[in-house]
Parts: structure tokens; C-alpha cells; sequence
């Protein structure tokens, strides 16, 4: 820990960049100004202490203290705090995070793969401890003072688009992946004993149905996203239940766009009336923050306020607690001078961001719980290890004619030659993704090949270039390099320029470079394997061409991304990740306009839909992913009738929705000769059962069964729930209705069943739903926005 001291202002920018020196400070509270102040006395409780510490500041430094660069009180010996650490899929760089520059300790931390790669894995048990390991370098950094100790991570927001530019950071486009992946990460991040000590604060962004960056003159600043309240309920909403409700997350954090007309950090419907009282997010130790400017946006860009006092007022009113800024884009001043912002509002403020921080042990020193975390618990072997399976299991293999695996790469007797093509073959600086911090290292697909004594040339190549004939050494090194080759591997796709933060993509084609240079290679009639970086293509040219053999999909892989891919290429170990989202058709983007946010066909989406629940002619679905050995899967015993009535008398859960059906049983064989994971994918079909239409299939419940040697058969138990079952009708209630429900497994079906949902009570709503409708039961009411605030008519 670190003793009190004033760094005044802190950074003003969210440019990445290295320091010299450690700039955030700790509280003294043995010996400094504050040690006379109740904050310091852990046998009080925290809101105690929270009150004590607010009480103790004048009107002026309560004010300078509701900004994410708040400047604590020098009177008392309140140290100044930055509240903006990033820590996505590792420690990475912000104004409240950051690295020592050159040798020495906090120079680096791991770099796990971006958050959809780590998705595609669909295991809970690796994401929560890719998330204790973020938790506790991320709490090492906080306690050497190169970090705070609260980290804007998870991106629980769902990715329904393929164009959106920061997709890659979240989970996929499915529900139920991104409730389960945010209870791992809060989890992991937030420590084992949340409700005594706080490992780091983790907080759940961008609330809500932020899912865009900039298309056709609309930016995130500006956007009214315009939601029915089923849309809301059943999809927008629904992964910041899970991080508020379910989860108990420590901050959650307001967007930029709005939503049905108000602003989104300026909405009391969003939270208050949702977040804090529908979900029960009650505790003074959990607070909301803006986006970063999102404040200003409220008067400058929505128009919902006459000034920018106005706007602050507004937002602070509504029910956030602290503007995250550059220079300093709200007006608080001005809100306080006119009296637009009551002391009770920065007050209630003040005791939630702090209340929030005493729980991660900020003023106890070496009491806290986790004070002995240091620079010796960064990127140990373990974390190492915990990356490179990660990059593994998330990799999808979508082609395979059978030439993978190419066992005869590392063979010690006259080992086979490889060309690796591409523009990340050898290239360092590509694997990481955004919201990154520095790695202790970057293995490459050729520094992997070398470490395997793979014989080998190299080539790079084009990116999101037009014209192969722009750069002729591309062509002609890539031939050179494929000249005397026995196998191909094209490593390309997209890099971090063709989409991130404030950049979307406008279409959905390979670069037109890149697929001129495969066609050239694929006519040298050897094998060749695809291995495609970034976020989704449509990879028709690629699947139709029987010249090309492979392909497998890496995202962004992290520090050892190019071990991962050429393990899985050599056969040293097998792929079982599955697409965490649709691969859309190129016309796509020509047909749905990025701003409609109807899930459903509607007349704005063309009538085709979004997301695998609605559209029906994808390249390649969602859940889909292939092996290097064959699988029989089945299911195992079911009821044939579930009378939901009695299932709810019997459950004491607070809300019905969590409510367990009986667990299903799978048997998975494996018919091949090559030991592997498996993914076990429950989908549900119900048409004719709920309000119309109906989707296609919506995924209820997962597993990975792991290491299944061949010849094998491996049981599993796949936990599920009532809302996992449940529609939501228009005015967004949460229902289970009974009626015939078909149960499928795997993408594409490999196994079915069929069981019915009863009414076995004639009284509709009996037992712990909140009422019948229809004959279904009303698991969750949703609360009706205010006039004013209503969804457009769709």
C-alpha cells in the first residue's frame, strides 16, 4: 500500500501510454489527516463509514469528487482517485490504468483473447478463471497504485450486428451465452466473498441496447434506439438482469445512445425503475457511471436538455453517480450554481462510489483482504497456460475436407514444409485486439512454428487493401514462400482497422486483396488451410472452393494466439469451439439498415430478422463447429410432462424465472479415433406455444464436456430453468406458457426429444408466479415505461 499523497489532476486522456512511476494513491489510514475520520474504522459497516467519510466534505470538494477523475480532499487526507481502469480481457491501458515503461515490474499482464473467442469455448469454468486471473492482476496493479481498484469490464451488451465495430468484445449474439459468460466474469473478477471484500469492483457496460458505433451519419452520441418493451425485456436488457438481479454486480454503466427518446444515463425508467427497484440493485455500494461524455451528449447531441447544466442535473437526478470525463465534459458547477443539482442527489452519489470502494478494501491497508497481491501474482505460469487454452478452445474449425490435422508438420522423421501466408503470420502486434494492455509476450504462428521445429518460409500480405497488384512483393513473396511448401497456411482477415470503437463495418466481404492472393495460392493445387482473424466474414468464396481445405476462425487470439492455432493445426491438440454468432450473407448489409432494432422480421429489417432466433438463411449458423473426430450424441431420460404449477409451489426461489426444470441428460460417444471437448448444445422449439411469431429455436442450455478419449461415451447434465423456456409478450412480462416443447441438440441437430409443459392447478398464476395470462403464468412483470417514454409503434 501505498502512503497518502496528492497527484492532483491525473490524466486527461485516453491515449495509451507508459509511465515512469505509479500515480494512483491509497488513503493513509494509520497515521495521515484521515486516520481521525470513521472511514478508517473497520468494526463500523461500510455504509458507516461512507457516511462518516461524505459528512467530513464541504459542498465544493462533494463536487469535485462525482467525476471519474476525482480529486479527492487534501484538507482531510482524501487521496485522489481515478475511476476509469479497463481490464476487458486483461489489465489494459486508461487514464486510471497503467504500465511501467520498460523492465521492471508492472510492465505487462496477461493478454488473454478477446471476449468472443473466449465465448466460443462455451465453458463457464475457463471464463471464471480467466476472470479471477483479470481480478487478481488487476487488484495488483490497484495495489501498487498503477490501477484503480474498480475495472469497466464486462461489455455484457449483445451482438446482434455483425458490422459493429466493438463486437469482439462481448460474448455473442445469444442471450443465454451472455448471461452466463457476465455471472462467470463477475464472479471471477469480483472474488468469492463480494459481500465482505471486493477482489476489484467489476462493472457491467453499456446499459442499454448500445450496439453501434457510427453508420450513415447516426453515432452512439446521437442514437435513439427505438425498442418495443419485448425487444427490451427479451434481449436488450435482459444480460444487465443478469449482472444486477442475479449477479449483484458492484457498477453498472450508463450509454451513450437513448433509448424510446431519453437519453440513457439520463433516464429514471432505466435507472431507477429497472435497475435499481425491478432488480432489486438497492445498496448504497453500487453505483452507475456514465460513458465517457455521455453527459454532454444529453444537451449537445440528444437535444433532451437546453444546456449542458441542465443535462447534468438531469443525469445526476436520474440516478448516476459519477461522469466520466476527458477534460471535463459535464457541468457540475453550473448545475450546483443554479441550483438544478440538491445536495441530497451528490450526497447520495458520494455514498454509493464510496461505500463501493471501502467494500474493495480502499482505506484498510493492510487488513484487506487481498493487500498481499503484488507483481509476483501477474502473468504467472498458470495465467500463461489459462491463455493459451483459452485461445484453443475458442477456435472454431468451420471447413475440413479431412486435411487437418497435419500431423506430419512435427513429425521428428523428415517433418513435412509449411508456407505461412498472410499478414499475421509473423506479425506481433496483431494478436491482441482492442482494450489491451502490454503483454509479457506475443507468440506468433511463426515464433509457434519454430518452437515446434516446423520447417518453414514466411510472407506477409494484404489487409483490407482493394488490389493485390497495389503491392507486387505480395504476390511474389507469398509464391516464393509456397514454391517448395508441402502444405499452405493463409493466415488473414481483419485486423483492428477495419473495426473498434467508433468505427463500424459497412460490409461483410473477405478484402478483395486478400481473396485475390488465396485464389492464387489455391491454384498451386496444394493444401490449403485458412486461418482467418477478426470478426465474422461471409466465407461463401471460401466454403465453395474445394481448393481450399480448411478453414478455422481465431478472432483476436491474444499473447499466445499462434501457439494455439498451430497446436490445433498440427493435431497437438483438437478444436471444439462453436460460432458464438450468425455468419451472415454479404447482402445483408444492404438489406437491414444497422439502426433498426427489431429482432423480429419486421417491414425495418427487411421481414428477415436478426440473430439465429429469427434469421433463417445464414452462411453458417450460430453454435455451429466442427471436430477432428466424429461424435453420437444423445439424450437421456425426460419427463414427458412438467406441470409448471407444481414445479413453482415448490421452489423458494425469489424470482420464479430461476425457478430449475429437471436436468437433462446427455450421452455424448465418440465414433473417432481422436480425443476432444465437446460442446453440448440444448435448443428449444416451441412453435404454436407463447405469441407469435414464433422463433426458430432459441438455445436453453450448455455444457463442454471435456476430453473424451475416442470410442468413448461421457454423460452429462445440462441445468436449465423456467426462463429459459419463457416468452416475453409485447408489454415485456417474462411467461411460461404450457404447450409442446421439442428439445434439440448440437448445430445442426444431431439428436431430439419432445415434452410437454401442463397446467396441473385450475387456478391460472398458482404458486410463486405473479399471475395467469392466458394459461401461462407471469414470471416477471415488466414495469411500464412513463408517459413520454413509451416504444415506438413497430
Amino acid at each position: 500500500m501505498k502512503s497518502s499523497l496528492f497527484w492532483g489532476v491525473g490524466l486527461t486522456s485516453a491515449v495509451a501510454r507508459a509511465i515512469d512511476l505509479p500515480f494512483q494513491f491509497y488513503p493513509n489510514c494509520v497515521d495521515d489527516l484521515l486516520s481521525s475520520n470513521q472511514v478508517c474504522n473497520t468494526t463500523l459497516s461500510p455504509p458507516e463509514r461512507a457516511a462518516a467519510l461524505v459528512a467530513a466534505l464541504t459542498a465544493e470538494e462533494k463536487l469535485r469528487n462525482i467525476i471519474s477523475k476525482s480529486l479527492g480532499a487534501p484538507r482531510i487526507g482524501l487521496p485522489a482517485y481515478n475511476w476509469w481502469s479497463e481490464a476487458l480481457h486483461g489489465v489494459a491501458y486508461a487514464p486510471g490504468t497503467q504500465f511501467w515503461q520498460g523492465d521492471g515490474a508492472f510492465n505487462s499482464s496477461t493478454s488473454f483473447p478477446m471476449p468472443l473467442l473466449m465465448a466460443a469455448s462455451f465453458d463457464d469454468e475457463l471464463l471464471e478463471k480467466i476472470a479471477e486471473v483479470i481480478g487478481i492482476e488487476g487488484r495488483a496493479f490497484g495495489n501498487a497504485g498503477f490501477s484503480g481498484l474498480d475495472y469497466w469490464t464486462p461489455n455484457v451488451n449483445p451482438f446482434k450486428d455483425p458490422r459493429w465495430g466493438r463486437g469482439s468484445e462481448t460474448p455473442g449474439e445469444d442471450i443465454l451465452l451472455v448471461k452466463r459468460y457476465a455471472a462467470a466474469m463477475i464472479k471471477g473478477l469480483e472474488g468469492p466473498v463480494p459481500e465482505k471484500e471486493r477482489r476489484v469492483v467489476a462493472t457491467c457496460k453499456h446499459y442499454a441496447a448500445n450496439d453501434f458505433e457510427d453508420w450513415n451519419g447516426a453515432t452512439r452520441h446521437n442514437f435513439n434506439a427505438k425498442i418495443s418493451l419485448q425487444d427490451m425485456a427479451e434481449y436488450y436488457f435482459m444480460p444487465f438482469q443478469q449482472c444486477v438481479r442475479d449477479s449483484r454486480v458492484g457498477s453498472i454503466m450508463c450509454a451513450y445512445n437513448a433509448v424510446n427518446g431519453v437519453p440513457s444515463c439520463a433516464s429514471p425508467y432505466l435507472l431507477q425503475t429497472i435497475l435499481r427497484e425491478h432488480w432489486n440493485w438497492t445498496e448504497h455500494n453500487n453505483y452507475i457511471t456514465s460513458d465517457c461524455e455521455a453527459v454532454l451528449d444529453v444537451s449537445l447531441n440528444h437535444k433532451y436538455a437546453a444546456t449542458n447544466a441542465e443535462g447534468t442535473a438531469i443525469s445526476f437526478e436520474a440516478g448516476m453517480d459519477t461522469s466520466c470525463e476527458y477534460e471535463g465534459s459535464s457541468d457540475i458547477p453550473g448545475a450546483w450554481s443554479q441550483g438544478l443539482l440538491k445536495e441530497s442527489t451528490v450526497d447520495r452519489a458520494l455514498l454509493r462510489l464510496y461505500e463501493g470502494i471501502i467494500r474493495a478494501g480502499y482505506f484498510d491497508g493492510d487488513r484487506s483482504l487481498y493487500s498481499s497481491l503484488g507483481w509476483g501474482d501477474v502473468n504467472k505460469p498458470a495465467a500463461q497456460e489459462l491463455a493459451l487454452q483459452a485461445a484453443v478452445d475458442g477456435t472454431v474449425l468451420l471447413k475440413n475436407d479431412g486435411t487437418l490435422p497435419l500431423s506430419s508438420l512435427v513429425e521428428k522423421s523428415n517433418p513435412k514444409k509449411a508456407a505461412l501466408v498472410g499478414f499475421w503470420s509473423d506479425a506481433r502486434d496483431k494478436l491482441r485486439g482492442g482494450y489491451s494492455g502490454t503483454a509479457a509476450f506475443l507468440h506468433t504462428p511463426a515464433y509457434a512454428a519454430r518452437q515446434l521445429k516446423i520447417p518453414f518460409t514466411t510472407a506477409s500480405g494484404p489487409i483490407l487493401h482493394d488490389d493485390l497488384a497495389s503491392n507486387k512483393t505480395w504476390t511474389s513473396a507469398a509464391l516464393a514462400a509456397a514454391k517448395d511448401a508441402d502444405y499452405i497456411l493463409y493466415f488473414g482477415g481483419l485486423d483492428t482497422s477495419a473495426a473498434g470503437e467508433t468505427k463500424d463495418r459497412y460490409n461483410l466481404n473477405w478484402p478483395s486483396a486478400q481473396l485475390s492472393l488465396i485464389d492464387l495460392l489455391a491454384d498451386l493445387n496444394k493444401p490449403l488451410i485458412i486461418i482467418q482473424m477478426g470478426d465474422q466474414l461471409d466465407n461463401t468464396p471460401l466454403l465453395s472452393n474445394p481448393k481450399i481445405n480448411a478453414i478455422l476462425w481465431a478472432n483476436w487470439p491474444g499473447q499466445d494466439g499462434g501457439t494455439a492455432v498451430m497446436q490445433l493445426i498440427t493435431g497437438i491438440k483438437s478444436p471444439a469451439g462453436r460460432l458464438p454468432l450468425t455468419q451472415y450473407p454479404s447482402n445483408f448489409t444492404d438489406l437491414v439498415p444497422m439502426t433498426d432494432m427489431a429482432l423480429r422480421p419486421s417491414p425495418g429489417n427487411s421481414q428477415l430478422g436478426r440473430t439465429y432466433r429469427w434469421y433463417q438463411t445464414p452462411v453458417q449458423p450460430f453454435g455451429f463447429g466442427l471436430h477432428y473426430t466424429t461424435f453420437s450424441p444423445s439424450f437421456g431420460k425426460f419427463p414427458a410432462k412438467i406441470d409448471i404449477d407444481e414445479l413453482l409451489s415448490n421452489c423458494n426461489n425469489q424470482y420464479p424465472d430461476t425457478c430449475p426444470l429437471p436436468s437433462l441428460p446427455v450421452t455424448i460417444h465418440n465414433t473417432g479415433n481422436r480425443t476432444s471437448d465437446y460442446v453440448a448444445l440444448a435448443f428449444v422449439a416451441a412453435p404454436g406455444v407463447g405469441p407469435a411469431p414464433y422463433p426458430i429455436k432459441t438455445l436453453a442450455a450448455f455444457t463442454r464436456l471435456k476430453g473424451i478419449k475416442p470410442r468413448e461415451k461421457k454423460q452429462g447434465k445440462l441445468e436449465w430453468n423456467l426462463g429459459n423456456l419463457a416468452r416475453h409478450d409485447e408489454s415485456g412480462n417474462t411467461v411460461i406458457y404450457p404447450g409442446k416443447y421439442e428439445v434439440l441438440l448440437d448445430e445442426p441437430t444431431k439428436a431430439r426429444f419432445k415434452f410437454e409443459l401442463v397446467r396441473g392447478g385450475k387456478g391460472k398464476g398458482k404458486g410463486k408466479g405473479t399471475g395467469g395470462m392466458g394459461d401461462g403464468v407471469v414470471l416477471d412483470k415488466w414495469p411500464a415505461p412513463p408517459k413520454g417514454n413509451e416504444p415506438p409503434a413497430l
